[in-house]
C-alpha cells in the first residue's frame, strides 16, 4: 500500500503548497512544483519516483491538455496562426544559438553542444496552460498564441531531433526524414477528419447509453485516444489529448465534460504530474556544474523569452504581450527531459551533463508561472472570453 502512501502525501502537499503559493501572491501551481521538490528524494525523500507514478503523472498532463482545448477558441486559433508559427520559429532559433553558444564556451563538443542548442529548444506548455487557467487568461489572445505555438515548435523540434539523431547519434538507427514528416501529415489529416465527423458521431452514441457516466465515458476514450494514436506517429501526445478537447469543445457536449472531467484531474491526477516533475531533482555531485547549470538556465530563460516576443512583436502583438507569449513558451518541462533521454541515449548528451541539464529543465518550468503573472499583473490585454464552468483556484 505505499503508494495510497504516496498519493495521499502528493495530494496534502500539493493542496497546501499551491494554497501558500496564492497567498503571498503567486499562482498556485508554482507551490505545486515546489512541494515535488520537497516530498522528493532531493529534500524529505517521501516519494521516491516510479512507474506507477509516472504513469499517473502522463494521465495527468494528458487530461491537463485536453481540458485546455475544451477551453480553447478555435477561431482565435485558426485567426492566430501566422503569430503561432512565428513564435515557434523566434523560439526554436535563438535557444539553438544559445545553448550551442554556452556549450561550445564551456568545452562540449560540436555535436554535443548542437544537442544541447536542441534540448532548449523544446517547449512543453502545460505548466503554462495551469497557470493561464488560474489568471482566467487561458482563452485570450496570448493564450490562444501560446497554445498554437507550442503545437508547431513540437513538430519542429521533433523532426530536428530526428535528423540529428541519425546523422550524429551513436546509436546505429537510420531515420527516414520523408517518413518522419509524412507521419506528421498523416497525424494532423486523420485528426481533422475525426474532429469532424468521428468525434460528434461518438459522443451521440455515448449518450444514447442507458449507462452511468457514458458522455464522460466517450470523452475520456476520444482524449486517450487521440493522445496513443499521436504518440504512435512521433507527434506528442499532449497535442492528441489536446486536439481531442478541441474536437468535443465544438459539440453541445462541450460544457457537460469540462464540468466532469476537471474535479477528478485537480483534485488527483494533475497533483501527481506537478510532483513528478520535482522527483527528478537530485543534488549529489552538482558542484562541480553549477557554472554550467547557471548559464544554462540563464540562456534557457532569456532566448526563449526573447525569441518567442520577437516572433509574436512582428505579427502585431504589443510588446506587453509579446513578452507574456514569451513567457509562457519558457518552461521546457517532460518535453526536454524525454529529449534529453533520447540524447543521453545516443551518445549526444554526455552522462555527466545529464542531471545538470534535468534541474535546468525544473529552473525553466519553476519560472514561468511567476513571470506570467508578473507580466500580466496590470496589463491590458485582449479580451478574454469568460471560462465555463471552471473553477480556477483547484
Amino acid at each position: 500500500m505505499e503508494y495510497i502512501l504516496a498519493l495521499v502525501i502528493i495530494v496534502i502537499f500539493t493542496k497546501v503548497a499551491g494554497h501558500l503559493a496564492v497567498m503571498i501572491g503567486q499562482p498556485s501551481v508554482l507551490g505545486k512544483l515546489i512541494a515535488g521538490i520537497l516530498v522528493g528524494p532531493a529534500v524529505l525523500g517521501w516519494v521516491e519516483p516510479n512507474e506507477f507514478i509516472g504513469h499517473f503523472a502522463e494521465i495527468g498532463v494528458l487530461l491537463l491538455m485536453f481540458i485546455a482545448g475544451l477551453e480553447t477558441d478555435l477561431e482565435q486559433l485558426k485567426a492566430n496562426w501566422k503569430s503561432a508559427v512565428a513564435v515557434a520559429l523566434g523560439g526554436i532559433v535563438l535557444p539553438l544559438i544559445g545553448g550551442y553558444g554556452v556549450a561550445i564556451a564551456l568545452g562540449l563538443s560540436q555535436t554535443e553542444a548542437l544537442f544541447m542548442g536542441l534540448l532548449l529548444c523544446a517547449t512543453s506548455v502545460s505548466i503554462s496552460v495551469q497557470a493561464l487557467k488560474e489568471m482566467d487568461k487561458l482563452s485570450s489572445r496570448e493564450g490562444t498564441t501560446i497554445l498554437g505555438a507550442a503545437v508547431v515548435d513540437d513538430i519542429v523540434v521533433v523532426i530536428l531531433l530526428a535528423i540529428m539523431m541519425s546523422f550524429l547519434g551513436t546509436g546505429g538507427e537510420s531515420v527516414s526524414i520523408p517518413l518522419l514528416i509524412g507521419k506528421k501529415v498523416i497525424f494532423f489529416a486523420v485528426i481533422a477528419v475525426a474532429s469532424i465527423w468521428l468525434v460528434p458521431l461518438i459522443m451521440k452514441l455515448a449518450a444514447k447509453l442507458k449507462v452511468t457516466e457514458a458522455i464522460m465515458s466517450g470523452a475520456i476514450v476520444l482524449c486517450l485516444g487521440f493522445a496513443y494514436f499521436a504518440e504512435w506517429l512521433g507527434v506528442a501526445g499532449i497535442i492528441g489529448s489536446f486536439a481531442a478537447g478541441i474536437a468535443i469543445s465544438q459539440t453541445k457536449f462541450r460544457k457537460e465534460v469540462e464540468h466532469r472531467v476537471e474535479p477528478i484531474t485537480y483534485t488527483l491526477f494533475v497533483p501527481v504530474f506537478f510532483v513528478s516533475i520535482g522527483l527528478n531533482i537530485t543534488f549529489d555531485g552538482l558542484g562541480e556544474q553549477v557554472w554550467f547549470m547557471v548559464l544554462l538556465s540563464i540562456v534557457a530563460i532569456i532566448t526563449k523569452l526573447i525569441g518567442c516576443g520577437f516572433g509574436a512583436r512582428i505579427t502585431g502583438f504589443s510588446m506587453k504581450s509579446s513578452l507574456v507569449i514569451g513567457a509562457g513558451m519558457i518552461s521546457r518541462g517532460e518535453v526536454a527531459l524525454i529529449i534529453a533521454s533520447s540524447g543521453l541515449a545516443s551518445g549526444l548528451l554526455p552522462q555527466q551533463y545529464f542531471t545538470s541539464v534535468v534541474l535546468v529543465v525544473i529552473v525553466t518550468t519553476l519560472v514561468t508561472p511567476p513571470l506570467l503573472k508578473m507580466l500580466f499583473s496590470g496589463s491590458s490585454n485582449e479580451p478574454v472570453k469568460a471560462q465555463q464552468g471552471t473553477t480556477l483556484n483547484q
